[in-house]
């Protein structure tokens, strides 16, 4: 008869995305795993595979939480670009007030394991691709409301400010530029008016 799990996996997942979160992939060991999760390495296997594997599903959760919000962010009737304002400013604020130095999951993954690794650079272009099309689908409404400036392109724009916005979750966990964050945010909504 099979045991049954004695561990929820479910908390034992968001677990180790705050654990690769803080520390990075290759910080991390399946020591640290085993008593960040405080399960058995047999179980932590036998649930989630490899090291690599539970750190995709980790970056997988991450995305899971984070594009729904930018979405209805982005979504909500009415005029749009304070809505986008507000995004770039809040990505600037978590940037200069990163006491964790955390950055980015995405971002952070796009520095570390992309490069050498096609599953999660997949990942990460996929939630850069979500961002973008989010930022792009705000700026069209933006357009069409006539909010935005004439000669403006909606696409070019949202490129811009997740560069930007990823950018300064890179700035955030490295320096302690707050104010080079907030600077760049502002001189870059100066584009939207």
């Amino acid at each position: 008869m099979a045991r049954t799990k004695e561990f929820d996996p479910d908390a034992a997942l968001q677990a180790a995305l705050d654990l690769f979160w803080r520390r990075g992939y290759e910080a991390t060991s399946m020591a640290d795993l085993v008593e960040g999760l405080g399960i058995a390495r047999a179980s932590l296997y036998a649930t989630f595979g490899s090291k690599r594997e539970l750190y995709l599903r980790a970056l997988e959760r991450y995305s899971e939480q984070t594009d729904p919000v930018l979405l209805a962010e982005l979504s909500q009737p009415g005029p749009v670009l304070p809505a986008v304002r507000a995004l770039v400013r809040r990505y600037a604020e978590a940037s200069a007030e990163d006491g964790l130095k955390r950055g980015c999951f995405v971002t952070n993954t796009a520095v570390e394991l992309a490069p050498h690794d096609p599953a999660a650079a997949r990942r990460v272009e996929a939630s850069l691709g979500h961002l973008e099309t989010v930022l792009t689908a705000a700026l069209v409404r933006a357009e069409a409301q006539g909010e935005l400036p004439a000669g403006r392109e909606p696409r070019a724009l949202a490129r811009m400010l997740m560069v930007l916005m990823q950018g300064m979750r890179v700035l955030g966990k490295a320096t302690d530029g707050a104010a080079r964050v907030r600077d760049a945010a502002e001189q870059a909504l100066v584009l939207l008016d």
